[in-house]
This record gives structure tokens, sequence and C-alpha cells, in this order.
């Protein structure tokens, strides 16, 4: 055997063994990118580091990284939910008419809003567990009919904050931790990230719901109640929606429509850049948290470093197709066993 053979044996060796780590540890190649961008934009600008600009970029994130919990549950069962955004605008202008044109207090507003995101969660999750209609289709039919009813519901006008009562835009007030600023809503949504991720790390439903994902007739198979399983997914779905339109009333300072726009495809983005597949089966909530500070970062940067909006798109979108192409490669490691 010659020398060169020896060599590329050993190199080929090196990028499997990196291959099967990444696979077990889907969060390492999203903290390498989040660590480079901010070596990067540190240099491009020297406002990047500074407490304040983190903190900002902490609490612009919040309201997609909240949806990308639910995205990523869906996700890991080999789904996808292109109607979080709008559902969230729904639970919305649930809570605003309640308690800005009701009357309704604002701490049942919100009770009942949590309520019809998990009651919508639910529908979803019936439609694709029990009918077996594709996720992509009963959500992207599901997403016209949530906002099309948050639309009739409010005439199409926002309710301001002053008529919704201090309860419901609390999500927005900050205080300090050391040079940094949280808001309540940022605090929120790591309480729920941690919740979620000791649901899915510790729990036997947590190793079910990546059971299904990696293969929904093996886990059928072992005794694992499918249909069940991917109604209490999408039903926890809807009740954390709900509470990111908590976090997206106190950001925006209003119940509206016309916010979050695109926050359908931004939470899928968040979790694929996280390191999730998207065949289901393989990511962490941990890589979500990350992909979601990765926009955000890249969005922040680009905007110091004062490049057009339009190489902020580009850049998100280099970033989706790279995560993709990785997964596939990182996917090969079924193939090898």
């Amino acid at each position: 055997m010659t020398a060169a053979e020896i060599f590329r044996r050993r190199e080929l060796t090196t990028m499997q063994r990196i291959q099967r780590a990444l696979h077990r540890h889907p969060e390492i190649s999203p903290l390498c990118v989040l660590l480079a961008a901010l070596v990067t934009f540190s240099f491009a600008s020297s406002r990047f580091l500074q407490p304040s600009n983190l903190s900002l970029i902490l609490q612009q994130v919040s309201v997609v990284g909240s949806l990308a919990i639910g995205q990523t549950l869906i996700i890991l069962t080999a789904g996808i939910d292109l109607s979080v955004g709008a559902m969230m605008l729904l639970v919305t202008m649930v809570i605003g008419v309640l308690a800005g044109k009701a009357g309704v207090p604002g701490w049942l507003s919100l009770g009942i809003g949590i309520g019809v995101g998990g009651f919508a969660g639910f529908l979803n999750g019936v439609l694709v567990a029990q009918v077996r209609l594709p996720p992509f289709i009963v959500t992207l039919g599901s997403l016209n009919v949530f906002i099309a009813i948050a639309l009739l519901m409010s005439g199409g006008r926002s309710i301001p904050g002053a008529d919704l009562g201090p309860f419901l835009v609390a999500t927005n007030l900050s205080f300090p931790v050391g040079p940094f600023q949280f808001t309540v809503g940022a605090v929120l949504v790591i309480a729920m990230y941690l919740a979620v991720g000791f649901a899915l790390s510790q729990t036997a439903w947590g190793r079910h719901v990546y059971a299904v994902g990696d293969d929904s007739s093996a886990a059928r198979l072992a005794g694992i109640q499918v249909k069940r399983l991917l109604l209490s997914v999408y039903t926890l779905t809807g009740v954390i929606v709900a509470l990111s339109a908590w976090v997206l009333i106190g950001r925006v300072g209003a119940a509206t429509t016309s916010s979050a726009v695109d926050a359908n495809l931004d939470s899928v983005t968040a979790v694929v850049i996280g390191g999730a597949s998207l065949f289901g089966g393989r990511g962490s909530l941990l890589g979500t948290f990350l992909g979601a500070v990765i926009v955000g970062v890249f969005r922040n940067g680009l905007a110091l470093a004062r490049f057009d909006v339009l190489y902020q798109t580009l850049a998100i979108g280099l970033l989706i197709i790279a995560a993709v192409s990785l997964d596939q490669w990182i996917r090969g490691v079924k193939a090898q066993r």
C-alpha cells in the first residue's frame, strides 16, 4: 500500500468521524457558524459586540425563535407546519378583540387565546394523523383559513396596546442583567426552550417524537401510539404559538395582522439552519435556538456594515441551501451502517 493510499484512508476516516459527530450532535454546525459570524461582524463594526446591540438581537429574534420551538417538534416527526405564523396572528386578534373591544381581562383573554391556539393545532393534527393528509398540504390550507378568520375578526384594523391593558403588553418590559437588557418576552421564550428541551431529551414522549420521525412504521411496530403522539405534537405546537402571540403583542405594542408576515418561513429557516433534518428524526432545540440567533446576527451585522437589505436576504438564502446540503451529507451515516 502506497503512502498516498494510506493518507486517503486516514482522510476518509476523519471525514466519517466528523459526519457521525454531526449526526449525533446537530447543534455543532450552527454553533460553528454563529461563532464565525460573531467574529466576522465584530471586525466589520465596532458597535456589533456592544451589550446593547446583542440585547437588541435577542429581542428581535424572540418571536420567530418561539415559533421555531413548535416548528422543531413538527419537523422532528418528519412533518412541516406552514401555518404557525398565521395561527399566531389569529390568536393575536382573538386576544386583541376580547381585551380591546369586549373588555375581557387581559389574563382571561390570554387564556382563551391559548385555548384557541391549542385547538387550531389539534385540528391540524387530526387532519395529519387521523385523515392522513400530507402536513404540507394541511398547513398550507390552514394558513389561509387562519389569516382569513383573523382579518374577518379585526376588520383589518389594529388594536393599540393602550386598549389591551398592561398585562398583555408586559412582555416588552425590560430589566438589566449585568450590562445586558432582557425583556419579559425574551425570558418567556428561553423558559419555553428549557421546558420543551427537557421534555424532548429526558422523557419517553421526547424519545417517541424522535422515533416517529426516524421511522414511523418501525415506531408503530415498537408499540408507540403514532397517531396519539402526532396529535400531542400539533396541539402543543398550537399552545406554543399562542404564547408567541403574547410575545408579539408586547414586541409590537398592539394586536395587528400586519406584523410578522414572514414568520411562517422564518421559523422553518431557523430550524433548518439549526441543524434539524427536514426528513425527521434528527435535530435539537439548542440547534434551533442557535439557528434563530444566527438569522438575527446576520441581519443585524450586515445592517451595521451598511449592506443593502437584499444582501441580508441573499445571505439567509445561502445559509439555508448550505444547511440542507450539509443535512444530505450527514444523512449518509445511515447508508454506511
